[in-house]
């Protein structure tokens, strides 16, 4: 919750709000009075009159002179400190710089949580809100897995893939929420106690919305630009041909990104959108480390972009950062290292869990593999997925960090 909002905050809402998000009626009326404060000063409201813009803007601000707006707009304000922790403008230091460089960004950012956080790296994981079981569990493993390396997940908050993704990244802590409506709003509402967990995990959830806007179908692809300029790539975990999630892979490339999917059976429908991604350039991934391994130079020059603006060395111990780059003596670009702790298995336990992949086994592959009874083998598996190291779907048996 915000105690107050300062004169510039103010100003900006105000623009925002009378220009009901229009990205480039909110850039041209800037442009042409010089700054926030000028488009919106009372002399000049009436001014705006003189650009060609919507009528619909016009009407809007007819209607605040005239008072009509004026309890809506107090309304909205304090709707806005009551459902707001912070806010970010594009002028300020503490917004996203990973944002800046897109014309498109939002030019204010309302937010939940911790603001810290979406200047972390970050990973965004996207796919189909109706998916597959086996979709659903590949998004929340490899959400734990990149999160445990340090990785912040972004998603929509969507039902589906982006929920999976999300509880996945909770048990490390590490997730980001980037929605379609205003905050004080929660959509699906199916949703609200993830979006709690979220808050509860020290997590964040933004929005460039005003208070009580609505899950428009527009607003999806806005929100998806900022999910995926946040990130450092965008992996589809699971997607149809008609998936939303495509939107957000566009917006990707689009902005320079890295785009990953995974692959699936080739008469499955769940897995059709990805294929198309893979076909038109993305990278096929079967494991979160090979998202790693391709995101080391991008990490590494975020963070080697940080230290230099705080005009430091680049520190050689890099324990308290999320992720630990170093170089090697054959390679010249930058390694992860991943160094974050195995799990402990148990030694007996410990030669079936290695057989294990992220695929998934039957029984008769893995009792010719590792020489061993049913009864013996099957008692095993029951102790791993007691662990969370392994989980059975559809009769197969698949490597997992943690159960969905």
């Amino acid at each position: 919750m915000l105690n107050s909002i300062s004169d510039l905050h103010l100003q900006t809402i105000k623009l925002w709000y009378l220009v009901q998000h229009s990205l480039p009626t909110y850039r041209k009326l800037i442009h042409h009075f010089s700054s926030i404060e000028e488009a919106v000063h009372p002399k000049n409201l009436m001014r705006w009159s003189e650009l060609k813009i919507h009528q619909t803007h016009l009407q809007r601000v007819h209607d605040f002179l005239a008072d009509s707006q004026h309890i809506a707009f107090e309304q909205c304000i304090e709707k806005i400190k009551r459902h707001s922790d912070f806010i970010l403008l594009e002028s300020e230091d503490d917004y996203p710089q990973q944002l800046l460089p897109y014309s498109d960004r939002p030019p204010i950012l309302f937010g939940q949580g911790s603001f810290q956080n979406l200047s972390q790296p970050q990973v965004a994981i996207v796919g189909s809100r109706k998916p597959s079981p086996h979709g659903k569990q590949v998004a929340y493993d490899f959400a734990y897995y990149l999160s445990d390396k340090g990785f912040f997940i972004t998603s929509g908050l969507a039902q589906g893939i982006d929920e999976a993704a999300h509880l996945g990244a909770l048990k490390n802590h590490r997730t980001i929420a980037v929605i379609g409506t205003g905050l004080d709003l929660v959509y699906p509402s199916q949703n609200r106690q993830l979006q709690e967990q979220i808050l509860s995990h020290s997590g964040t959830i933004i929005s460039e919305f005003l208070p009580e806007t609505k899950p428009l179908q527009q607003h999806f692809p806005r929100r998806n630009r900022i999910v995926s300029g946040l990130s450092l790539g965008v992996l589809v975990a699971e997607a149809a041909l008609n998936s939303g999630s495509l939107i957000t892979a566009k917006a990707a490339a689009d902005q320079g990104k890295i785009t990953f999917a995974i692959p699936g059976h080739i008469y499955s429908e769940f897995h059709q959108g990805c294929h198309q991604l893979i076909r038109e350039g993305a990278i096929l991934v079967d494991h979160p480390e090979q998202i790693i391994e391709d995101l080391a130079l991008p990490t590494h020059w975020y963070y080697s972009k940080k230290e230099h603006e705080k005009e430091q060395e680049y520190p050689q111990n890099l324990a308290a950062t999320p992720i630990h780059i170093q170089q090697t003596k054959t390679v010249d670009a930058p390694i992860l290292q991943l160094n974050a702790q195995q799990p402990d298995i148990p030694e007996h336990l410990f030669k079936l869990y290695q057989q294990l992949d992220w695929i998934g086994q039957d029984l008769d592959s893995l009792v010719s593999k590792l020489n061993l009874n049913i009864a013996t083998l099957t008692s095993y598996l029951m102790e791993l997925e007691l662990l969370g190291l392994c989980i059975q779907q559809s009769g197969l048996y698949l490597r997992c960090r943690n159960s969905y």
